[in-house]
């Protein structure tokens, strides 16, 4: 190989979240070196605060101990497993190797789920915090386009069916709100996730207690400091060898909630991509298809509607995992937890990533949308016309029956002719509507057809979005979308 040469093998499966998709920063997360050096984080805190508390620990082996935590030999942990087959146990001898004075001490009265399950909940933690920003952002660029078009008149649809006026800034207002109860729940399960901590073999901490002779207040004191060392407040109170794993379907359903407001939103874009209304970015030099040239895809919102379909199936995963853990603990939860958790993070950013991306590029065309209007709003107009005709001296009942009889004529003529809607004409060339003929083109404004969507619009982002943006100002400010292939 020439130096600085990248070897891919071709020969094995590889997952296309890391090497198609994924953001750098959620991969490290999810990765070897992070886990490992996790584990090795987590010895290190849970030998410095078993010295603290009395134990025959020196200064010395928590030295070593610290000048070890990135240097993990990969190839010797493989070769040490295929010896042990325990991977806690592999790496606990490649660590001691490294630091051979703290050999005897590392691990010291834990059990592998100290290191495993408390690692899989940092993880989780790092992991939400880095869709916590993405959020910010997304949300950031959302409110800017609800902004932008709070007043732009709409065709509303209900069954898919043509409905009254709405505007666009208040359809998508609709999925910023959606995205931003994600964003309080992610916000609320940040703060309230519990650290395993020490908790021993069946989580009764009998190893623990027996080192510190019978102190059960030293057990506490540890559990504690170790949990603030690691940078978490709360401690589940009790649990078997593992933490319940209630907790990871609380965050899977975090994660699924977020998958579906994506893809509604996707959805939406697609289908209002086909209407011509709107389309997402597209790249100078972009193919939307092999064969139709001229074909111009919404591929990222389908790829997000494509990835979120399966985030949205994975709390009834977890689910499963927590109901059929028998007593203190099974290892049944193991070789699925470790593709679920990672996964579902990894994909749940790429998700954010990509609607990133199609926010802050999404192409509006009004003309094509004021089209739409025209087309149906002769109909939806009828009721203003009448009330108007009425205020001014016209027989309501009378009215109503011009107004059907022309209403049926002009829609026989768009159905079988494919022509071009002519009822408003129809009505302003009848005699019956002479009293008003001069007010037809204000009484045909599409933006007094909209109700308060401007103005619910405005309020929603001053009461709800904008106190959430300034509240995480710098963390927004930083925010910016990871790298990834969009």
């Amino acid at each position: 190989m020439v130096k600085g040469e990248v070897f891919v093998n071709h020969n094995v499966y590889s997952s296309p979240l890391t090497d198609r998709y994924a953001g750098a920063e959620m991969s490290y997360i999810w990765s070897p070196q992070f886990k490992h050096s996790t584990w090795r984080r987590l010895w290190l805190e849970l030998a410095k605060c078993e010295q603290k508390l009395g134990l025959a620990i020196t200064d010395g082996q928590i030295k070593q101990m610290s000048e070890h935590l990135e240097d993990i030999d990969f190839d010797r942990v493989a070769a040490k497993e295929k010896e042990l087959r325990h991977d806690v146990m592999s790496h606990i001898h490649v660590f001691g190797e490294s630091c051979p004075d703290a050999m005897p001490i590392i691990h010291l009265g834990a059990t592998s789920c100290f290191v495993t399950d408390n690692t899989e909940l940092i993880q989780m933690r790092e992991g939400m915090k880095v869709l916590r920003g993405k959020l910010l952002k997304l949300m950031d660029q959302l409110a800017a386009f609800c902004e932008r078009n709070k007043a732009l008149p709409t065709l509303g649809f209900t069954h898919y069916q043509p409905a009254q006026l709405t505007t666009v800034g208040k359809r998508f207002s609709l999925y910023l709100q959606d995205f931003m109860l994600d964003f309080e729940r992610l916000e609320r399960e940040i703060e309230e996730l519990p650290f395993r901590s020490v908790k021993g073999t069946t989580g009764t901490q009998a190893s623990f207690l027996e080192l510190f002779d019978g102190d059960h207040a030293k057990c506490r004191e540890l559990e504690k400091s170790v949990a603030a060392a690691m940078g978490f407040d709360r401690v589940i109170a009790v649990s078997g060898q593992t933490y319940t794993r209630k907790i990871d379907y609380f965050v899977m359903s975090i994660l699924s909630g977020i998958a579906q407001s994506a893809a509604k939103m996707a959805t939406d874009i697609r289908l209002l991509a086909n209407l011509k209304e709107v389309e997402e970015p597209f790249e100078k030099k972009q193919i939307g298809s092999s064969a139709m040239a001229y074909k111009r895809n919404p591929m990222r919102s389908e790829r997000v509607c494509s990835l979120a379909r399966y985030v949205m199936n994975l709390p009834g995963n977890a689910a499963m995992t927590e109901s059929t853990q028998w007593f203190e603990r099974t290892l049944d939860d193991s070789a699925n937890r470790r593709i679920i958790l990672g996964e579902g993070f990894l994909t749940v950013d790429i998700i954010l990533s990509l609607l990133i991306n199609i926010t802050d590029g999404l192409q509006l065309w009004p003309n094509v949308i004021r089209k739409h209007i025209q087309a149906e709003l002769p109909f939806m107009a009828t009721e203003n016309l009448l009330m108007a005709a009425v205020k001014k001296g016209g027989n309501r009942q009378e009215l109503h029956e011009v107004i059907r009889t022309h209403s049926m004529a002009a829609a026989r003529r768009v159905k079988e002719e494919g022509a071009d809607n002519d009822l408003l004409e129809r009505l302003k060339s009848d005699p019956a509507f002479n009293c008003i003929r001069d007010e037809f083109d204000s009484l045909l404004d599409p933006a007094t057809f909209v109700g308060r969507a401007p103005q619910q619009v405005q309020e929603f982002l001053a009461e709800e979005i904008r106190p959430i943006l300034e509240r995480y100002g710098k963390e927004l400010s930083a925010a910016a979308a990871d790298s990834v292939n969009v």
